[in-house]
């Protein structure tokens, strides 16, 4: 591979919640201090309850949404040990993997 794409190791986190919790999830991220996330509302998927539709019934608040930020390592445990404390009482999917950026310095 050309060197002009080199490549850093960071670690990408993504969460499944209801539409509520959102604003939780998005001050967790502040205070680990990350640089920037996505959320992605109104998902669909199937789960331990059944096939949820990804369609707002009255609002953003009822609905699934998908949250989905890239952390370098040392954010990364304070994050996890929030959003675990978080899950512990509400349902939800938590996913982490490595993964690579080609611009590092986006997410410092």
């Amino acid at each position: 591979m050309d060197e002009s794409w080199a490549l850093a190791q960071m670690t990408r986190i993504e969460v499944v919640i209801a539409g509520e919790d959102v604003p939780l999830v998005t001050e967790l991220l502040s205070k680990v201090g990350a640089t920037g996330f996505t959320v992605v509302s109104n998902v669909s998927g199937l789960g331990h309850s059944g096939y949820h539709q990804g369609r707002l019934l009255f609002n953003d608040r009822n609905a699934l949404s998908l949250i989905t930020v890239v952390l370098p390592a040392e954010r990364v445990r304070p994050l996890l040990d929030g959003l675990r404390s978080l899950l512990a009482h509400r349902s939800g999917v938590l996913l982490v993997s490595d993964t690579w950026v080609s611009r590092p310095e986006y997410f410092q």
